[in-house]
């Protein structure tokens, strides 16, 4: 007779308890997430919530990206794909860097990953060791640092501010000291600003001199607004770029992104990945196949993100928000509430509870200076992002 299994007793816990647990495993957490908790747990009560806390389009995958999943769902055979992806998908990639950039990229240099961020983990552990400095300008995306925890990099923060745009320079670099990396983000999440012309050429120059290797966070191009966004391929020796399917594309839920990779690179980097991923999602591959052919709907998106944009660039200042940064691209604004607040997570708190509205607080992008900051996400619909700001407005009046 085979005995009946019995759940851990308090016993056991105890015990577990006292096992080791890697203190790469201590990092921060991202606090929109926790104010995405927060306001739905205000909206299941029945209030009523404005989410401008993350950073997620809100109309979703175009029509011909769906229309492709089911056409791949009913042809069945979904299994394993290559480590690198589909060739087709990784083709159709290297045809955009045609059409878009101008540059001719080898597909052998593409690689399809889980999520921008499965290429930010791959790249990191192929491209540094434990105890590496890689450099990186704050404020900046929380995953970043906490990747690197987690994987035994040293961050080297280099401090930006609004007169460099909240972005990195070759100047603060030589003032950091011999760095192995440097990451960037253009345009950057949580100030939305870019680095295009001579401020992207002098950090991709210094790179090159210096044998840095360059990471360029590339995943929210296609959202511009003044002008297009620079990618590092056609200048860096090294440089590894990082997109994806989120943003632009919308697929946010889909988890798809893509490498282009120098060529030292794709052999290390093709083992990581079979290993850790074996593959990305076939059914996100295929339907991936058909955004690029979706621009005229996405496009549509993007000027509703610029409609959103300059509502808010209006209504703020009416409520004693006036120092921002340019938002060039992306769908943030990154603004300076140090003259109302010195806790931004209090104020963002105060802010969900009294009038509905979800903020981020800056500490989520910067732990030094965060407390005077927020980052306000205008990626939902227009509507809701109008009721938002007459809220805001009244709320500080």
């Amino acid at each position: 007779m085979v005995a009946a299994l019995a759940w851990p007793t308090a016993a056991h816990n105890s015990r577990y308890a006292a096992m080791k647990i890697s203190s790469r495993a201590d990092v921060a957490p991202f606090y929109a997430m926790e104010v995405l908790k927060a306001a739905n747990a205000k909206a299941a009560r029945g209030d009523s919530v404005l989410h401008l806390e993350v950073g997620e389009p809100g109309r979703g995958a175009p029509a011909g990206v769906l229309a492709a999943a089911h056409r791949a769902i009913d042809a069945g055979g979904i299994g394993y794909t290559e480590a690198f992806g589909l060739p087709e998908l990784r083709a159709r990639i290297a045809r955009y860097y045609d059409e878009t950039h101008g540059l001719n990229v080898p597909v052998g240099r593409i690689a399809i990953t889980t999520g921008s961020s499965g290429g930010f983990v791959l790249s990191l552990i192929a491209a540094f060791d434990v105890g590496d400095r890689v450099a990186l300008g704050v404020p900046c995306y929380p995953a970043y640092r906490n990747m690197f925890k987690a994987l035994g990099i040293e961050p080297v923060y280099l401090r930006t501010t609004l007169e460099t745009r909240f972005q990195p320079t070759p100047e603060m670099l030589a003032a950091a000291g011999p760095v192995d990396g440097l990451l960037i983000a253009s345009p950057a999440n949580p100030s939305g600003t870019m680095l295009v012309g001579q401020p992207l050429h002098a950090l991709v120059d210094y790179c090159n001199a210096h044998d840095v290797r360059l990471i360029s966070d590339e995943v929210y191009h296609g959202i511009t607004y003044e002008r297009a966004a620079e990618t590092i391929l056609g200048n860096s020796k090294g440089g590894i770029v990082l997109n994806g399917f989120s943003k632009y594309y919308g697929m946010t839920g889909w988890r798809l992104g893509w490498m282009v990779l120098p060529d030292d690179m794709t052999a290390p980097m093709e083992r990581l990945a079979q290993n850790l991923y074996i593959s990305s999602n076939a059914v996100s591959q295929r339907a991936a196949l058909a955004a690029f052919d979706c621009r005229d709907e996405l496009e549509r998106n993007v000027e509703v993100y610029r409609r959103n944009r300059d509502l808010l660039l209006e209504a703020l200042p009416r409520a004693g928000i006036t120092e921002m940064a340019p938002a060039d691209g992306a769908f943030y604004i990154f603004a300076n509430v140090g003259r109302l607040t010195n806790d931004s997570a209090d104020f963002c708190a105060r802010l969900l509870a009294e009038t509905g509205v979800a903020l981020t607080p800056g500490i989520d992008f910067d732990t030094e200076e965060g407390h005077a900051y927020i980052r306000i996400s205008f990626a939902g619909k227009t509507d809701a992002i109008r009721d938002a700001a007459d809220r805001i407005v009244s709320w500080l009046s």
